[in-house]
C-alpha cells in the first residue's frame, strides 16, 4: 500500500497558444490592408424650381391696456364692448380672415379683457392667433 500524497495537478486555461493565433491574425490583417484616401465624393444635389413663395400677410394686433381698453392697428376703441372690437376686427382685416392676428395685453390687465379680444377672433373666423404680454412700464 502506497500512503504518500499524490501531487494534485494546477486546472486551468493556458493563454500561450491563443495569444498566439491572435498576434498571428494582428499581423496578417495589418499586411493585407490597404489604405485609400479620397479626395472628395461627387454628390448629385436636387434642384427645387417652382413659383416665388408670396410675401407673407401683414399682421393685425391688438393693444390690450392696463385698464382693459382695446386699441387695433394702432387705432384706439370708443368702448370695450365685443361689437366694436368685432367691427374693427372686421374693417382692418378687410375680410381675410386667415391674416397673423397678434393680441398683446398689459401684465395688468384683466384676463377679460383677453379672454373678450379672444372670443371676437374666433366668432370672425381668424385662424392665425398669438397672445403676449407686456410689462407695464413698455408702454
Amino acid at each position: 500500500m502506497q500512503f504518500r500524497r499524490q501531487s494534485i495537478e494546477q486546472e486551468g486555461v493556458n493563454l500561450t497558444p491563443l495569444i498566439d493565433v491572435v498576434f498571428l491574425l494582428l499581423i496578417f490583417f495589418m499586411v493585407s490592408t490597404t489604405f485609400t484616401k479620397e479626395s472628395h465624393l461627387q454628390l448629385n444635389l436636387p434642384e427645387a424650381a417652382g413659383p416665388q413663395a408670396e410675401s407673407p400677410p401683414s399682421t393685425i394686433e391688438i393693444l390690450i391696456n392696463a385698464d382693459g381698453s382695446y386699441s387695433v392697428d394702432g387705432r384706439a376703441l370708443i368702448n370695450k364692448k365685443l361689437a366694436t372690437l368685432k367691427s374693427a376686427l372686421s374693417e382692418v382685416s378687410g375680410g381675410e380672415y386667415n391674416r397673423p392676428l397678434i393680441i398683446t395685453a398689459d401684465a395688468t390687465a384683466q384676463h377679460q379683457a383677453v379672454v373678450r379680444a379672444m372670443d371676437a377672433a374666433g366668432q370672425l373666423g381668424f385662424v392665425h392667433l398669438s397672445i403676449t404680454t407686456r410689462q407695464p412700464d413698455e408702454q
